[in-house]
């Protein structure tokens, strides 16, 4: 009789193991719902979702790609940034393209193999599309601007086919566009490419080098971890269950 009081005890969970699993994996699931939610919250507040509409910035983004732009001040632009901008001059809409000179820079066309030139320094920029790049020096008028403190010279990555600074090089300075009309860098693609925009490491030894990631990696690992405890937390008890009763059954044929 003795005997079989301690099996159900056992089997039950009385004997104070079960009910501590049961409050760890409540914790477990509190914690998970609270980084789940709280990663989607924290991206929602840092990043804004765009769509590309157009080929100007092939091929690192592609035309109906959905981009995540992190906000942020026009301040915290460093030249390579890929950025959302919006100008009356260029137009009504938001754009998107690369920063390549910064105030104070005298940026240039072309240089040797059809370079862009920075500072007098022709950049071997690796996310330019190269066709494009050489019908530009075969086809396009050479040109030298000087970028107003404050200002930026922005250029796609389809050298041949964007419509950039080079076509506002008539109007007020000289087709650059103020800090304070970017609202957004893009950080990654998110559908239907997916990934990380990388740092063009040829801007990183001019002055202010180039930015840094937003959070947006921190921020993906804490809706994973999230959703991983919740899925853990949730399946304890049935898990559990699940062998006291196949325990119980082997003891029982055990006598």
């Amino acid at each position: 009789m003795g005997g079989t009081q301690a099996q159900a005890i056992r089997a039950s969970g009385r004997d104070g193991r079960g009910g501590l699993g049961n409050a760890l994996s409540g914790i477990a699931v509190a914690i998970g719902f609270a980084l789940f939610l709280g990663g989607f919250v924290w991206g929602a507040l840092v990043y804004q979702p765009y769509t590309v509409p157009t080929n100007s910035m092939v091929p690192t983004v592609q035309p109906g790609d959905r981009v995540l732009a992190e906000r942020i001040g026009g301040a915290e632009v460093r030249r390579g940034d890929v950025v959302v901008f919006k100008d009356s001059q260029w137009s009504d809409s938001p754009m998107v393209k690369r920063v390549v000179a910064v105030g104070g820079d005298t940026v240039g066309c072309c240089g040797q193999g059809g370079r862009l030139t920075v500072n007098g320094k022709p950049l071997d920029e690796p996310y330019v599309d190269r066709a494009g790049r050489d019908a530009l020096a075969a086809g396009t008028t050479s040109f030298e601007v000087t970028v107003p403190e404050g200002n930026l010279f922005l250029m796609g990555d389809r050298r041949s086919g964007s419509l950039d600074s080079r076509a506002h090089l008539q109007d007020a300075g000289q087709g650059t566009v103020p800090r304070s009309a970017v609202v957004a860098r893009v950080d990654a693609l998110a559908w239907p490419n997916t990934g990380m925009l990388d740092r063009p490491q040829v801007f990183a030894a001019l002055p202010g080098g180039i930015s840094q990631p937003g959070p947006l990696r921190l921020q993906v690992a804490a809706v994973v971890a999230g959703a991983a405890l919740v899925v853990l937390g949730a399946a304890y008890g049935p898990v559990a269950r699940v062998l006291g009763r196949g325990r119980a059954r082997g003891r029982s044929g055990g006598r």
